[in-house]
């Protein structure tokens, strides 16, 4: 039976910053692939959240996160618009049921999501409710919880007892290209040159994670649970 893979990332472009290579890699063996995104992006930019003034902008960002999964082969794509970088003023537990019910009707035997340690509150704070969501009761179709890296947050967390450390790669030696591919409809989220959210900054640390397990690029995870059966 193949995989089902589901993908909760925080944020338009953290689904291909974290993880688009290993994406890739899973639908290319024919597994299912859902990727559910909380917030809306761009409001964060305003002193007060304002989703008429952005609204032209929102629309566009949602067509662009749905071309840039569309080309690693993913179809289904839920936003759920939480307000961006404001999750922190949201209710835990709501945010958890959203999840719940998204992983109940998806049935997810993988799932990859933020790492609890990164800088944005909006990850940490998605990374925390999976984790919740995804509480060993009732849910034995899971297999597998793991944390993606993400660019420019990640690798600023200045706590030595927090530092990402990777403990599962992915080899993405031949999917590489396709992530930058997507990562180009997200063109106005990134930045230039020698900013890690960069094109040569996400390839460059592509290939240092390939180098550490001796591949030409991969990307690493932190395993945060397996459930063998």
């Amino acid at each position: 039976m193949k995989k089902k893979i589901l993908v909760i990332a925080a944020h338009p472009d953290d689904e291909i910053l974290g993880c688009g290579g290993s994406i890739a890699m899973h639908r290319k063996k024919k597994e299912d692939v859902s990727v559910v995104i909380l917030g809306e992006g761009i409001t964060s930019r305003d002193d007060n959240r304002d989703i008429k003034l952005r609204k032209k902008q929102l629309k566009n960002l949602k067509e662009r996160a749905l071309k840039a999964n569309s080309v690693l082969g993913v179809k289904n794509v839920k936003f759920l618009d939480l307000p961006d970088n404001r999750f922190d003023s949201l209710n835990f537990l709501d945010i958890v049921k959203l999840i719940e019910k998204i992983v109940f009707k998806i049935k997810p035997n993988i799932v990859y999501t933020h790492s609890n340690f990164d800088l944005n509150i909006d990850h940490k704070i998605t990374s925390d409710s999976v984790l919740t969501a995804l509480r060993p009761q009732g849910k034995k179709f899971l297999e597998k919880i793991i944390f993606f890296e993400i660019p420019s947050s990640t690798e600023w967390q200045s706590s030595q007892k927090r530092n990402f450390q990777p403990n599962y790669y992915n080899n993405i030696e031949d999917y590489l290209s396709l992530k930058i591919k997507a990562l180009k409809h997200y063109s106005p989220e990134m930045k230039n040159w020698p900013h890690p959210r960069s094109y040569k900054g996400v390839k460059l640390i592509s290939e240092l994670r390939g180098g550490q397990v001796g591949f030409k690029a991969a990307e690493s995870f932190y395993l945060c649970r397996q459930i063998n059966k």
